[in-house]
């Protein structure tokens, strides 16, 4: 698991360069590595999520079920993403979404505890939870706007655009769910598409 930690820390490093190498050697200190299998749970609703988890390998879906016992998909998480409910995690509140694998899934775990020791220790490391928080709160800006000024087929075109690197890798089903589309309509879109 010694890459998934390397691959991390050039993560951490490209975004806060400011990082010193000993820094980032007693941050390593507070991280953890676990790996899942498809169809396993990350998180389950109602569970306190403990760590943050970031994807070095595999594919994770973020999920609710309505009052009918529908799976609505909120998010996909693939390579170098965090897959977190951040709200909850930052309060210790239980999540109001399940986490499932789609794939094999690697991630590093830096545990809530962790992650206030190293904010209190590491001033550099301030600005790196700053700096992920913001594109967080852009991506989930981006997701409830999309529902508002967009089209189902401007929805669709937005995610191949965004996600290149995970649409052929989701099912039809979780990918109409995640659009808020039936597949009929998913089907009819990418007809009139390939026929442009």
């Amino acid at each position: 698991m010694q890459n998934e930690l390397h691959a991390f820390l050039i993560s951490v490093k490209s975004i806060c360069p400011e990082f010193t190498e000993q820094e980032l050697i007693l941050f390593s200190e507070k991280l953890n590595t676990i790996s899942f299998d498809k169809k396993t749970l990350f998180i389950e609703a109602g569970q306190v999520q403990k760590s943050i988890g970031f994807i070095t390998k595999g594919l994770i879906r973020s999920y609710y079920t309505d009052k009918d016992g529908n799976e609505i998909t909120v998010r996909f998480y693939a390579e170098n993403d965090y897959a977190v409910h951040y709200t909850a995690f930052i309060t210790q509140q239980p999540s109001k979404y399940t986490f499932q694998c789609l794939e094999n899934t690697e991630l590093v775990l830096l545990s809530y505890e962790n992650m206030q020791w190293a904010y209190k220790h590491m001033p550099a490391f301030e600005r790196y939870g700053r700096l992920v928080a913001e594109e967080i709160l852009k991506m989930q800006q981006n997701r409830i706007e999309s529902f508002i000024f967009q089209s189902t087929e401007e929805r669709y075109l937005d995610f191949i655009k965004q996600y290149p690197q995970i649409y052929n890798r989701v099912s039809l089903s979780h990918l109409c769910s995640y659009l808020g589309i039936e597949r009929q309509t998913l089907t009819r879109i990418r007809q009139k598409l390939a026929r442009k």
